[in-house]
């Protein structure tokens, strides 16, 4: 079965708006979700042939409320509210209140784990069937259906209330969802397993719904951050990858192929919101992003700015990968040898310890010490570490480059 890419485009953005009125007027958020994906279906069964309704969003509420129904007296749920279901929308307009906020914030409830919490929103929110979902992430359909029943069960059992938090937990709560959003990016930019390096439908899911976000929290310094983070990120996805899949390095990019209306927006978007807020983390990474993609050619980034960002980031919202990445930037500025230094920081730190991307770094860096041995070993290390089938490739290729060199003596 296929569906128009149109329709699917306006089923994944009506999706949060239909489950969210849903859930706002019957409550039972699993029971909702259920009879969503249900209307999904048959809209993606119908409206091929039949055509969208006139008024798409009144028939999938009408669809999910009948599912619902069923539900309701199949299983004698909650036979109190059984009436109150069965009555149920016109089949005309219905009221426009978004609560896809109100929804993101549910589906990122801290009794989950960022997993669920991630495979939630992408189907309650980004409108993903649990096989998209499975396929993204390289697991069974069966092991992903288990994790989304599982967080609709934790999330029914905290007797979580659909409503956006009281002032005092929202900012800490959205910075739960945008951390949700951020990892879906990460995830679609660069894959952790598999054979591709890249996953769009995640990176381009990730950006919709931070589009959303923003557009319900216009005023908000992070949000803006991110979404710039994503696009000036996005913009250099077609340069990222050879015709037959094979990883280019930002150095080596073709940046004539990079998408300059996502950098555009990108850098607009940074520039306002660093003139207006205070600094986040988000708005700093984003900064950093817009320097790289201001840079005319890779000899002409300007290390020394990227370096003073990524000591500002550390203090901010210091994390493992910061941590390398700021020694990249200090390696540029300062010599490999410093950079070797500040990364050494990182080999007791469990979180980062067995990452491949701490040796890809370090064998990096090496290489451009001029000690081909040790990088050999490095990347060789980096390789077996890696899941990713191109990054694999790649670390090989280097580890290849430099076999011919490897008895060479190190500079001293």
């Amino acid at each position: 079965m296929t569906i128009d890419p149109a329709h699917e485009d306006l089923l994944r953005r009506l999706t949060p708006q239909v489950l969210g009125a849903l859930v706002h007027r019957y409550g039972q958020f699993d029971a909702c979700e259920d009879a969503v994906q249900e209307a999904l279906l048959a809209a993606a069964v119908q409206w091929p042939d039949a055509g969208v309704p006139d008024h798409p969003r009144a028939w999938l509420l009408t669809v999910a409320t009948r599912r619902l129904t069923d539900e309701v007296r199949a299983e004698q749920f909650r036979r109190r509210r059984e009436d109150a279901v069965a009555a149920e929308p016109p089949p005309g307009p219905v009221a426009d209140d978004d609560d896809t906020l109100a929804l993101l914030f549910l589906c990122c409830h801290p009794a989950l784990s960022p997993a669920s919490q991630v495979a939630l929103t992408l189907r309650a929110v980004g409108g993903l069937t649990t096989a998209q979902i499975a396929h993204a992430f390289l697991v069974p359909e069966a092991t992903m259906a288990q994790r989304i029943s599982r967080a609709k069960q934790r999330i029914r059992a905290a007797g979580a209330s659909f409503e956006l938090p009281p002032d005092s937990e929202r900012a800490e709560q959205l910075g739960v969802v945008l951390h949700v959003l951020y990892l879906i990016f990460n995830e679609g930019y660069s894959a952790t397993a598999g054979p591709d390096l890249q996953r769009v439908e995640l990176t381009r899911e990730a950006i919709r719904l931070t589009r959303a976000v923003r557009a319900l929290r216009p005023d908000d310094a992070e949000v803006a951050g991110l979404l710039a983070l994503m696009l000036l990120t996005d913009a250099r996805r077609v340069a990222r990858t050879t015709p037959d899949g094979r990883l280019v390095p930002l150095a080596e990019q073709d940046r004539s192929l990079w998408d300059r209306t996502e950098i555009g927006e990108g850098v607009a978007l940074v520039t306002d919101t660093l003139a207006h807020a205070p600094v986040g983390p988000y708005q700093l990474q984003a900064a950093i992003a817009a320097v790289h993609a201001e840079a005319p050619s890779a000899e002409e980034t300007d290390w020394p700015q990227i370096l003073a960002l990524y000591r500002l980031l550390e203090r901010v919202g210091s994390n493992p990968m910061v941590t390398l990445n700021h020694a990249v930037a200090l390696a540029m500025v300062q010599g490999p040898r410093a950079g070797l230094e500040l990364l050494a920081t990182l080999d007791g730190d469990p979180r980062v310890a067995e990452h491949h991307r701490l040796e890809a770094v370090r064998a990096h860096l090496l290489e451009l010490a001029g000690d081909h041995a040790a990088a050999l070993g490095a990347y060789r290390k980096a390789a077996r570490r890696s899941t990713s089938i191109p990054e694999r490739r790649h670390l090989e290729a280097r580890a290849a480059r430099l076999e011919p060199l490897k008895d060479e003596p190190a500079p001293g």
